[in-house]
């Protein structure tokens, strides 16, 4: 039986494809390379490059795969900035193409799909730590296809037998364990790889937005959960919906938030660079601290975090010291 791993190119998604085949799952990709990368994805797993948005495509993976017992689902756009900037970009790929892929398993009998939702479809909560019970309120155009996302597999699901988890993430960082494969985007947004950046040589500095917050040091805090601990999750949802486990939704976190300044304080212990930073204007609508309830996602899923913010940096640490040019060499 196969699992399909949509999105299989990319940061997470390629995670995910490195994990199943290390506990024996057979797995197949699909990926249009938009943002991720044909480099990240090893021989073990068959490879179809193509947009989800697709038909024909997904007709031709679903027909050639014809023992598929899950899917897997990473492949949207997922930037908060671009999507305010292209509302109708978002929509149309994460939206759009969550309904070819919702009509592809109806038609070829598929049953389970374990959904990348996100903690941005909670916009800005009046209370932390957040759990499932957290009204959603969406700030961006990304949160808000991600949600429209989770209702449509919700009334799927219904209408159905396709089950689904939405695993709603936080901070998600770090990389494989012996470094081979990690995170790689083009434009990079995300705090720890800036910071190993700066580590690198890349960057003068690190810029930290904001030190009036309502927090120890000033600065915002923010969740930050271990890509291993995170595909775990994910197997563990997929055997739970295979056991007959209801259509469902879990946030996914630390439970422990972390200050930007302990960020950077961890990334020098770690790497033993100085990381020179800057203070700037804190952005608009960041707020004070967004930390996950996951009690849900243990009780129900068994699911528990193994791994703590200095072994996250460890592992992006080697990532990034041992690919300098990322996937591009």
């Amino acid at each position: 039986m196969t699992v399909l791993v949509l999105g299989g190119a990319g940061y997470i998604g390629s995670h995910a494809v490195d994990m199943l085949l290390s506990k024996g799952y057979d797995v197949a990709v699909v990926d249009n390379l938009v943002t991720g990368h044909r480099a990240a994805v090893p021989a073990q797993a068959r490879f179809y490059e193509g947009d989800v948005r697709d038909r024909g495509l997904m007709e031709r993976v679903f027909t050639s795969e014809k023992k598929i017992e899950g899917l897997m689902h990473f492949c949207a756009y997922s930037l908060v900035g671009e999507s305010m900037e292209k509302p109708a970009m978002y929509f149309d790929n994460n939206v759009g193409g969550c309904i070819s892929i919702l009509e592809a398993m109806e038609e070829f009998g598929v049953k389970h799909i374990v959904f990348s939702s996100t903690a941005a479809t909670f916009g800005i909560p009046e209370s932390s730590p957040i759990s499932e019970k957290t009204p959603q309120k969406p700030i961006n155009p990304y949160g808000e296809s991600k949600l429209i996302m989770e209702k449509m597999m919700k009334w799927q699901s219904e209408a159905t037998e396709m089950t689904y988890v939405a695993l709603r993430y936080f901070n998600v960082a770090g990389a494989a364990n012996d470094g081979h494969i990690g995170e790689a985007h083009k434009n990079e947004t995300h705090l720890i790889p800036i910071i190993l950046q700066v580590a690198q040589g890349k960057r003068e500095n690190i810029t930290i937005y904001g030190d009036d917050y309502q927090t120890s040091d000033g600065t915002c805090i923010r969740d930050y959960i271990d890509m291993e601990d995170l595909i775990d999750a994910h197997i563990k949802a997929l055997e739970y919906l295979k056991a007959g486990g209801k259509s469902d939704q879990f946030n996914l976190g630390s439970s422990h938030g972390y200050s930007n300044l302990e960020v950077l304080d961890t990334a020098r212990q770690v790497t033993g660079k100085e990381i020179p930073s800057v203070m700037g204007l804190r952005r608009p609508g960041d707020p004070d601290e967004l930390v996950a309830d996951s009690t849900k996602a243990k009780e129900v899923l068994g699911w528990q975090v193994q791994h703590d913010l200095t072994h996250i940096i460890e592992n992006a640490w080697r990532w990034h010291s041992s690919h300098p040019d990322l996937y591009e060499k």
